[in-house]
């Protein structure tokens, strides 16, 4: 095989990956985005998630800082699904101080959100 030959069927190899990747892109961005990461543990499942009018009496017992990925290369996450996993970890985080409530304390913010957690139930 000659060289030039040789080359080109290089570039036509690099050009064809080239062609690719924006598909390549695109499917992980539609897998990632629609993907829930983070499943509440089954003790999780008994804390629930309220504001700040539903935990009046309540004892506060801690406060919880939880991340999750926000973003995907370039590509931004769904922000439902964030909150849905932030929430969801800070469940479990609570589920495991003897908590069975939480309210969030800050907003969201690149993945990362604190929430208080409460005991209500005596």
């Amino acid at each position: 095989m000659s060289t030039r030959r040789a080359i080109n069927l290089q570039l036509h190899h690099e050009d064809n990956i080239l062609k690719k990747l924006p598909l390549a892109i695109i499917a992980l961005a539609a897998i990632t985005s629609s993907c829930t990461w983070v499943k509440v543990s089954e003790t999780g499942s008994t804390v629930a998630v309220a504001n700040t009018a539903n935990v009046r009496g309540c004892k506060n017992l801690s406060e919880v800082s939880v991340s999750v990925t926000s973003k995907v290369g370039f590509y931004q996450r769904n922000a439902d699904k964030v909150a849905t996993e932030l929430a969801n970890l800070a469940r479990n985080e609570a589920a495991g101080l003897g908590g069975d409530t939480i309210v969030p304390s800050t907003g969201i913010e690149n993945g990362k959100q604190s929430f208080n957690v409460y005991r209500c139930k005596k």
